[in-house]
């Protein structure tokens, strides 16, 4: 049965707006991690950066994946769901599907399939996985700007009444991926620079709820972002 046209319309114009969503699986099997010996410099489809021995290596609890939290700060929520994006553990015990699970339970219900290929488009595949698991390795997300892009603000501007969802904004996140592990017997990490979109929607879910709460709607592509 064909779907109703108007959130149709929607559905294409927020997937428009994000742009570059697909990122190379590459992006998933290439290195992604520590797996080159300190002093290389690692194999990032996306961009490079620098392996370096770190100083001490702290004995570390893996923590497993947290939900995301029940807000209606436009700004919070999407703080939260950039670093969870990042942020996982290979001697959690936890997979990447757990990690992506976080951000598939806080999706909005017209994104929700678009979304989940979005967030498996960041985290490594499970083969990735096993490797990144014999080198301890571990990432996690510092945030340096979240700002609203003004790429988003023409986009309110010029569309049509109902056409994106109530509530809807984005957030352009800047920040360092960081990642540490172990090679042979050295501890060593990582860090580059990243930059990516967060498209959410804050509105009241049902009449009986009277707080805003933000639910994700998509990504966009790592180091492709609004401006």
């Amino acid at each position: 049965m064909d779907q109703p046209a108007e959130p149709r319309r929607r559905r294409l114009l927020i997937a428009a707006i994000a742009g570059g969503l697909a990122l190379l699986v590459a992006v998933g099997v290439g290195i992604y991690g520590l797996v080159r010996g300190p002093g290389d410099r690692i194999a990032d489809p996306a961009s490079s950066g620098t392996v370096t021995v770190a100083p001490s290596s702290p004995v570390r609890t893996p923590a497993a994946p947290a939900r995301l939290p029940m807000t209606g700060d436009a700004e919070e929520f999407a703080r939260a769901a950039a670093t969870a994006l990042f942020t996982w553990d290979t001697l959690s015990g936890s997979a990447p599907a757990d990690y992506a699970q976080v951000l598939s339970d806080a999706a909005d219900d017209s994104e929700a399939d678009a979304l989940a290929s979005d967030v498996r488009a960041y985290l490594p595949t499970a083969e990735a996985w096993a490797q990144l698991t014999t080198y301890q390795t571990r990432q996690w997300l510092t945030i340096d700007t979240a700002t609203v892009p003004e790429a988003w603000e023409a986009a309110e501007a010029q569309a049509a009444p109902g056409q994106l969802p109530r509530g809807a904004t984005a957030y352009t996140i800047t920040g360092a991926r960081h990642r540490t592990g172990v090679w042979g017997t050295e501890p060593v990490e990582a860090t580059r620079p990243v930059s990516f979109t967060v498209f959410i929607a804050c509105a009241p879910p049902a009449p009986e709820f009277s707080a805003s709460l933000c639910r994700l709607l998509r990504l966009s592509g790592l180091d492709n972002p609004l401006r």
